[in-house]
């Protein structure tokens, strides 16, 4: 695991577990929000975000959340490993507005200088219709996709005793070595 695509709903953690892998890994963690929103919610031109996610890709290592739709192929292609967080609706839901409440009138720091967190009508029907309009899509760019190691987990649980596991393998390997 030397490049991480991390995929899934608004709310699902993905800048969390990114950074836990960032740091169990010790490889460098970049967040595609904080990349493209820029200071009051203006989003960064598309080529300038096109060439910005490039000059990651090029790197040798690296752990990269969002999905960007637009942009999801490269990542996909380059990405030894896939992780993508689907779980129910109530779940993204459940972690927007815990968020909102814990970053109320704060900048999240995996998204763009001075971008403070809310929700907006247009942001939690896009949550609310992930699973139903984005997720497939997701799917569909996965099945096509046959040399890569593809995580989906349905749930935080099931994330939990994933890392619980990779953790002891990784514990296991440095008494071994």
């Amino acid at each position: 695991m030397k490049k991480i695509a991390i995929l899934g709903g608004s709310g699902a953690g993905k800048s969390t577990l990114a950074k836990k892998l960032g740091t169990f890994l010790n490889i460098s963690v970049y967040h595609l929000d904080a990349i493209h929103w820029q200071p009051g919610w203006q989003a960064l031109d598309r080529e300038v975000f096109n060439a910005e996610q490039q000059k990651i890709l090029d790197e040798d290592a690296w752990i990269i959340d969002g999905n960007y739709s637009r942009t999801i192929d490269s990542r996909l292609q380059q990405a030894d490993t896939i992780i993508f967080l689907h779980y129910r609706t109530i779940r993204y839901l459940y972690g927007i507005i815990k968020r909102r409440i814990q970053y109320r009138n704060k900048t999240r720091p995996d998204t763009g200088k001075d971008c403070p967190e809310k929700i907006d009508w247009e942001f939690f029907i896009w949550v609310l219709r992930f699973n139903s309009n984005q997720a497939p899509a997701i799917y569909q760019e996965l099945n096509q996709i046959h040399d890569k190691t593809i995580l989906i987990f349905h749930s935080p649980k099931q994330l939990k005793r994933f890392l619980m596991q990779l953790d002891t393998a990784h514990h296991d390997n440095l008494i071994d070595s």
